[in-house]
């Protein structure tokens, strides 16, 4: 869709982009950022309109700050130029395609070749020390994990499912919640994770996975990243392929000193934070739909709930949360 920019937006682009003959809105994603794909006569490049960066800080601007950690490490669109005054910045164009869209097209063994890539570059990001400042200073803590399953609450069980839950089974989950937030708080196993690792926050551009909307990373499980790679709930991996690359991960995690736990402890926490996850997607899919009145997340809900059994088969902690919910999603 071509845009009719305004003037802070021309001006803008009138210095960093001059000559440029069109700008077209791209396809966003559930935040309040709006992309644009800016063309000249000879190139593209993607501007970035976040209300999130008026008037802020760049050396405390989370995309800015999350971007200079990454882009000696992994791959990431380049940083041309910014503006906080006006909350713009333009970034490398590397296309449209997704991972989510590549995968469908390309054979078994391209698919594997991708998701290694993908998790070496995870093992990279997490790799990465800190010493206290942002996102160092940021964790998934009981109190976030808790505002995600409150916010699921919310807005996916009470305002698209329109589950009307009775006093006590809402007191339960709650309580349940807040027992599966407790176990995933070890911040001595902690590292730095993107925070949303998925097939939509990657784009394959001449065969390298490069990670976008990296601007949330926060410190973690090392299975949060793990987790939302691999139970993602745009891309449903087959069973073989899933238990291959979670297994590639474990040992290559072991080898670099990011895991420090076994086999079996590994697969619990996978488990736990897996469910946490997913829930927490369920959440914004509702919140999409029901609130923002944005239907484009609908399809992936039930792929999404098809994942929390599975978790309960395996870990007991997670029985009593699933045989509440279940009782309102079945038949979604």
């Amino acid at each position: 869709m071509v845009f009719q920019v305004d003037e802070n937006i021309r001006s803008f682009l009138d210095e960093h982009v001059p000559g440029y003959t069109k700008v077209a809105r791209l396809d966003g994603d559930a935040s309040t950022r709006a992309y644009y794909r800016v063309s000249t006569d000879h190139a593209t490049v993607v501007l970035c309109v976040d209300p999130g960066f008026i008037n802020a800080r760049e050396s405390e601007y989370p995309f800015t700050v999350v971007y200079r950690l990454l882009k000696d490490t992994v791959p990431v669109p380049e940083l041309y130029a910014s503006d906080g005054r006006r909350g713009l910045f333009l970034m490398q164009d590397l296309g449209d395609d997704l991972l989510e869209f590549v995968l469908p097209l390309v054979d078994a063994d391209t698919i594997g070749r991708l998701y290694e890539s993908c998790l070496e570059n995870l093992f990279s990001i997490q790799m990465i020390r800190g010493k206290g400042e942002t996102p160092f200073s940021l964790f998934f803590d009981i109190d976030k994990l808790m505002f995600e399953f409150n916010f699921f609450i919310e807005h996916a069980l009470g305002a698209y499912f329109r589950a009307n839950l009775p006093g006590n089974d809402l007191k339960a989950l709650r309580a349940e919640f807040h027992a599966i937030s407790g176990m995933l708080y070890r911040p001595e196993l902690f590292v730095l994770n993107h925070r949303d690792y998925h097939s939509r926050n990657i784009i394959v551009c001449d065969e390298i996975p490069y990670i976008i909307d990296f601007q949330d990373a926060r410190m973690g499980l090392p299975q949060y990243d793990a987790v939302s790679l691999l139970r993602d709930s745009y891309v449903t991996l087959e069973t073989v392929v899933f238990e291959r690359l979670k297994e590639f991960y474990f040992e290559g995690g072991k080898e670099m000193g990011i895991l420090s736990m076994g086999r079996d402890e590994f697969n619990y926490y996978f488990d736990i934070m897996a469910f946490q996850r997913n829930v927490k997607a369920l959440g914004t899919f509702g919140y999409q739909a029901a609130v923002r009145n944005n239907r484009r997340f609908e399809r992936y809900i039930r792929p999404t709930i098809a994942y929390l059994g599975d978790y309960a088969d395996r870990q007991a902690e997670l029985r009593n949360a699933w045989r509440i919910l279940g009782a309102y999603l079945h038949g979604h």
